[in-house]
């Protein structure tokens, strides 16, 4: 007998609304990692008041995936069979379930203007938002819409916004890249140089803009709150619903902006932190972030803050990662 825990998913569940008058297409995503919980929630409640008339579609195509990755979902962890915002594109030929799952999502991204994901994160600490580059003619991630994902950046609420996530992320591939291949499918795609795209990379790749929206600690019990105000705070942003009875973000709370310079990689499982870090924790140049097995100290080489410590990442995988003040200025 099969276990319905264990059984790969057969279906995506998505919802579409689709407005009498043209708009524009948003996407608002949930659970692309499984045990992050609050954007399923905050979905499921604006679905519920589209359903009973409390709310409007004015005009345009709004799209919500609850769940974007069902296996992990069901399983109650970050991944499937790997990591699906990881290396996200169309696989011809699929070799996971998240390879099936791209397959699908790929396209209803390609086919939207913007993109909410909505996600949530180990580590106490406030939401926080990530945003792409800015207007660029680069190799790595050109870019138009830098004007437009600030606004939306600053419309979901946070007061912290984060940038530089592909460009750091591709200093750690070129190290990756120098290690020895054990021929694994994990470590291939961990040396992948499309290792890095996720899905608001992906967005961007296809001409549309987005934002990643961090809703806090995965069982913060404001997490869903944060997530459905961000769907409506951007869906009045695009003119989708009216803003009346919708608690807008004040456009002048102080904002602090970061730019993150640096992923660290753990090595070994006997790699230990100096302390239990939190994100956004901040950092001293030179500080002791932590030990390698062998006893090699790992400083801080600028004075900032520690994003994203994991102290159960697996080896090869990231460890943490290194932020400092950004010059951005957001308008």
């Amino acid at each position: 007998m099969s276990d319905a825990r264990t059984d790969h998913p057969t279906h995506l569940r998505i919802h579409q609304f689709a407005g009498l008058k043209p708009g524009p297409k948003l996407l608002v995503t949930g659970a692309v990692h499984g045990n992050e919980v609050a954007g399923v929630s905050g979905i499921q409640r604006v679905l519920t008041m589209l359903d009973d008339g409390a709310l409007t579609l004015l005009k345009g195509t709004l799209t919500m995936i609850p769940i974007v990755n069902p296996l992990a979902h069901r399983l109650q962890r970050r991944e499937g069979e790997r990591n699906l915002n990881r290396n996200l594109r169309v696989n011809p030929i699929p070799q996971d379930f998240e390879d099936r799952i791209a397959n699908r999502l790929c396209p209803w991204i390609a086919a939207s203007d913007v993109l909410l994901d909505l996600h949530s994160f180990n580590n106490p600490g406030p939401a926080f938002a990530m945003i792409g580059p800015r207007d660029n003619d680069g190799e790595l991630e050109p870019f138009r819409h830098q004007a437009a994902e600030s606004a939306l950046a600053m419309a979901v609420g946070t007061s912290r916004l984060v940038e530089g996530w592909l460009s750091t992320y591709a200093l750690g591939l070129k190290r990756r890249a120098d290690k020895v291949a054990d021929g694994s499918r994990r470590m291939a795609l961990q040396q992948d140089p499309h290792y890095g795209v996720g899905t608001t990379e992906y967005m961007r790749s296809t001409g549309g803009y987005c934002i990643t929206l961090e809703c806090g600690q995965h069982a913060d019990p404001q997490g869903p709150e944060v997530a459905f105000k961000a769907i409506l705070r951007t869906l009045v942003l695009l003119g989708m619903i009216a803003p009346e009875g919708v608690e807008l973000a004040d456009p002048k709370r102080p904002v602090e902006c970061l730019q993150l310079y640096e992923v660290i990689d753990r090595e070994s499982m006997d790699d230990t932190f100096a302390r239990a870090w939190a994100s956004f924790d901040a950092i001293a140049e030179g500080e002791r972030i932590g030990t390698r097995a062998d006893g090699t100290p790992v400083l801080a080489p600028f004075g900032g803050r520690i994003v994203f410590p994991n102290n159960n990442a697996e080896p090869g995988h990231e460890w943490f990662y290194l932020a400092k003040p950004s010059d951005r200025v957001l308008t």
